[in-house]
Parts: C-alpha cells; structure tokens; sequence
C-alpha cells in the first residue's frame, strides 16, 4: 500500500489542495484548518449550511493566506493581534482575528457578515476524551488531527451507488471523487474494501498513527464541490451498506504518535 495524494485545507469548509507532501504536527498536518469563518455572533460557519464556502480557494503565503474566488480579485490576509471568542458547535474558544480585509472579502463572497480567524494554539484543543488520550491535541478539523480514506473504499461505493441506479431505472451518474470526503490521506492498494475499518495502527513512511475512531459522514458530501448542486449520494448508499448506531461511515480518523513528514508515494503498513 502507498499514500496515492495528500490534501491540505487550510480554512475549513473551504476548498482544499493536493501537496506532494506534509508535515505533520501532533495536531494535524502543517496548515490544515487553522482557520476558520465565523458569522456575526462569532459562531462557527460550514459549507453544510453555506455552501459557497466551497468556492473560496485558500493558499498559505508567507504568514498568511491568499484568498480566491470568483467574485472578487485575490486578497491576501494574515492574523492580528486582536483575539475574538468564537463558538465551534459546543466548544469556546480564543482565536485571532484576521482584519477587516479578509472579512469584507468573505463576507461578499457569503452576503452576510462574517470574520475569518486562526488558531494561534492548538495546544488548547483536546481530542475527544473517548477516542484518544488526554495529550492528544487537534486544530479546528470537527475532532481528530487527520482522515485517511482508501482508493478501494471510494471504488466499492461507487460501484454500489451504480448498482442501485440500475435497479431503479436511472441513468448511471459519474463516479463520486474521492474530495467529496476531504481526506487529508489516500491510501492505494488497500486489497479489500472497507479494509482500514479494522486497522488499529499504521505506519505512514515513518511516522506511526493510532486510528482513533470511523468518521460519520454528514450532507457536506452530497454537495458538488464544483457547481454546489445538492444531491442523495453518497449518503443514500452509505445507509444502505453503511450505516450503524444511527450514522454513516466513511474513512477513519487518525491521531499522529509523533511528529515528521509523509509524502505521496510513502508505503503504508498496518502494525
């Protein structure tokens, strides 16, 4: 098995790029989802809700971010001393402020007022207790510092959701790309679907990773990253093959033993 791509986003929600390679920090890989969008009550903001955060492309520059969209020209924005507390779901949080012109780029881009601002220390946010151990740490991903998902996974699915089109009459749609997920990982030559289901502990070039828990998939996936069209799959499938303790499964959270540097091409083992 190898890593087939590595994907960075570095504000959530927002687009995200393939690099040829990472660092890896206890709390996630270098750059991704250390920032974040907040509405005007300083609460969290998600492309499950705003869909047009989709259409922001986000390149870390020097110490900032290069903002691209298609309703305004590129703006460059970096974090500033000033410290706003924003709600992420049920957590509190201090966070930096990037400006007021990373703000009114944002907020034309959504047609609302909204903040972007950045995690400074993610040393101040724990993983779950019940999925890791009390050191662990995590940026502003929705709760565990990586997601790996497997070429075999993505291709079993689709193959399922060809299947069950043929059943009902309908054309076949195009196969489901595997950004749907927004994987900071893809592994290739996993033999069996599903497979990393089961994987305990796995060795990435040579970092070692705990597999902390299966993530839940929600409607963000039913979203095309490209025209934003909402749609039933994957998650219609995923509740056929895929679905316990009232959720659906896809891919799998990881928690790094240390720090280092994986790259595509890197052989994956299971330990």
């Amino acid at each position: 098995m190898i890593v087939r791509a590595v994907h960075v986003y570095p504000i959530k929600s927002t687009q995200g790029y393939e690099v040829p390679a990472a660092d890896v920090e206890p709390w996630g890989l270098v750059h991704d989802r250390r920032y974040m969008v907040v509405d005007e009550h300083d609460t969290m903001m998600t492309a499950r809700e705003h869909p047009l955060l989709l259409t922001c492309r986000a390149e870390v520059t020097g110490t900032g971010l290069t903002l691209t969209g298609g309703h305004a020209a590129p703006v460059r924005v970096s974090p500033t001393d000033r410290v706003r507390t924003v709600r992420l779901r049920a957590e509190l949080m201090e966070l930096r402020d990037c400006g007021d012109e990373a703000a009114a780029w944002l907020s034309e881009l959504l047609g609302r007022p909204v903040r972007l601002v950045w995690q400074d220390d993610p040393t101040r946010r724990p993983v779950d207790p019940d999925y890791g151990l009390p050191e662990d740490r995590v940026s502003l991903a929705d709760g565990y510092p990586l997601l790996l998902t497997s070429t075999a996974s993505l291709d079993r699915l689709n193959d399922w959701i060809a299947e069950a089109a043929v059943e009902r009459g309908e054309e076949v749609p195009e196969p489901l790309p595997m950004h749907r997920f927004r994987p900071n990982v893809v592994v290739d030559g996993v033999e069996t679907a599903f497979a990393e289901d089961g994987w305990q502990r796995v060795r990435i070039g040579d970092l070692d990773f705990r597999m902390s828990k299966l993530c839940a998939r929600c409607v963000l996936t039913t979203i095309d990253n490209t025209t934003l069209a909402k749609g039933k799959e994957p998650i219609r499938t995923l509740a056929v093959h895929r679905r316990w303790d009232g959720k659906t499964w896809f891919g799998v959270n990881l928690i790094p033993d240390g720090e280092g540097r994986i790259r595509t091409g890197d052989p994956v083992k299971v330990l």
